[in-house]
């Protein structure tokens, strides 16, 4: 029979501490411990937080009533309750170097984990601030692992340390991540350099999903300064591989594959890279001032002979 709860929470800032009710839920007292809950802080506004307490007292009222700040927080109904360890109550304490905020941004979560081996899954997160961020993975990590993180809008790629990591309710962890240092362009859903559409023929060089080296012809669909989108390489390529991509003449570089177009839809087999060496432009043509669009992008050119 579903249960209205009383939980606890407070605000990470310390400003902020109240008993909020959740009404009907299926899940044990220890299960709602291990959940998030958004609650409004009159101070820093909707925050999504771990509860301290659980009570089986429901109708708490009112919802949001803060507590004065240095006090010990609202008295709970006196019915049995579940509490959170102390020293991760006072965990929570400690003001974040940003503000969190509430923003749903498409992510590619890859690496290698000590419970499951190398993984690679999409995701999106569920709050971020210019440190890092809040999100749920299927793969199992553990505080002290790195792993990498893709931007699914602007595809760019930061290596990030896992600082928080609890079971959920779903099977899933729900994980905190930081970037090794404040980060706060990361989450824009544009491009730091616009891409323009620009039809290359290139030679890629890497090694397939079975570890066996490859040399495979390609074309790209459209550059920027700090990459490309290739045509024709995804059911070679995987997520995080390094690649070599040459145009005859012009030279070549390295670049990290950081997408892959989903199987079954228009960009099917082509693949996004990033590049690894900043400071190289093989493409050979213009490329847009940094975070400014082209008004009058070139149009894709007819096939080269080189």
């Amino acid at each position: 029979m579903p249960k209205n709860y009383a939980v606890r929470l407070r605000c990470p800032y310390g400003d902020h501490d109240a008993w909020v009710t959740v009404e009907k839920r299926d899940e044990t007292p220890e299960q709602v411990l291990q959940m998030p809950w958004n609650f409004a802080c009159p101070i820093h506004g909707v925050q999504r937080e771990f509860p301290l307490e659980v009570n089986e007292k429901a109708a708490i009222s009112p919802a949001f009533a803060p507590a004065p700040p240095g006090s010990p927080g609202p008295e709970p109904p006196h019915e049995q309750q579940w509490t959170r360890p102390a020293e991760l109550s006072e965990k929570k304490r400690k003001p974040r170097s940003s503000e969190r905020k509430s923003l749903h941004v498409p992510v590619v979560v890859y690496g290698w984990t000590k419970k499951q081996g190398s993984f690679h899954e999409e995701t999106t997160t569920l709050q971020v601030n210019d440190s890092g961020a809040l999100l749920a993975l299927n793969a199992k990590v553990e505080v002290g692992e790195t792993i990498f993180l893709i931007n699914k809008a602007t595809r760019e790629e930061q290596e990030i340390g896992v600082v928080y990591a609890e079971p959920a309710v779903d099977d899933r962890t729900l994980a905190g991540i930081a970037f090794k240092s404040p980060s706060p362009g990361f989450w824009r859903k544009t491009r730091r350099n616009p891409r323009i559409p620009e039809k290359v023929r290139v030679f890629v060089k890497g090694k397939d999903h079975n570890g066996n080296p490859f040399v495979q012809s390609s074309y790209t669909i459209d550059v920027s300064q700090d990459g490309a989108r290739l045509d024709g390489l995804g059911y070679l390529a995987g997520v995080g591989q390094t690649i070599e991509v040459k145009r005859r003449w012009r030279g070549k570089a390295r670049f990290r594959v950081v997408w892959i177009g989903q199987v079954g839809m228009e960009q099917s087999n082509q693949i996004g890279i990033c590049s690894l060496e900043e400071d190289k432009n093989i493409w050979g043509v213009k490329l847009p001032e940094e975070g400014r669009t082209s008004k009058s992008p070139t149009p894709p050119k007819k096939r080269r002979s080189s």
